[in-house]
């Protein structure tokens, strides 16, 4: 993997943010079902998160897909450690794996 600028931008944005997601349009506007989906996810769950619009960048769109060796997004990372897409996500939440993932890192929930 090159450390192209999109590559440096997201290990930064990673390191910067204890709970991020990768997704297509913004939390307040996803242009997604699956992003919709994660930002309802997330926000039930009361996590603070960054949302990073992958739309607006076609070299971040493609890096993130490259920097995780995941092909799609959205993509959640908690605490540095890249957790999955809208289906995984999904599934943690209705099993209560998602609440101990929080827990277990130390993210404040509301």
């Amino acid at each position: 993997m090159t450390d192209s600028p999109a590559i440096e931008a997201i290990r930064k944005d990673i390191a910067d943010n204890d709970v991020i997601l990768f997704m297509k349009g913004t939390p307040s506007f996803p242009q997604c079902g699956f992003s919709a989906a994660v930002v309802q996810v997330l926000t039930h769950s009361g996590v603070k998160f960054k949302g990073v619009n992958v739309l607006a960048d076609p070299e971040l769109r493609q890096g993130i897909k490259e920097f995780s060796n995941w092909p799609t997004i959205p993509q959640l990372y908690v605490k540095g450690e890249f957790i999955g897409g809208c289906d995984i996500v999904r599934e943690m939440a209705e099993s209560g794996e998602l609440e101990t993932l929080f827990k277990d890192k130390a993210v404040a929930t509301a």
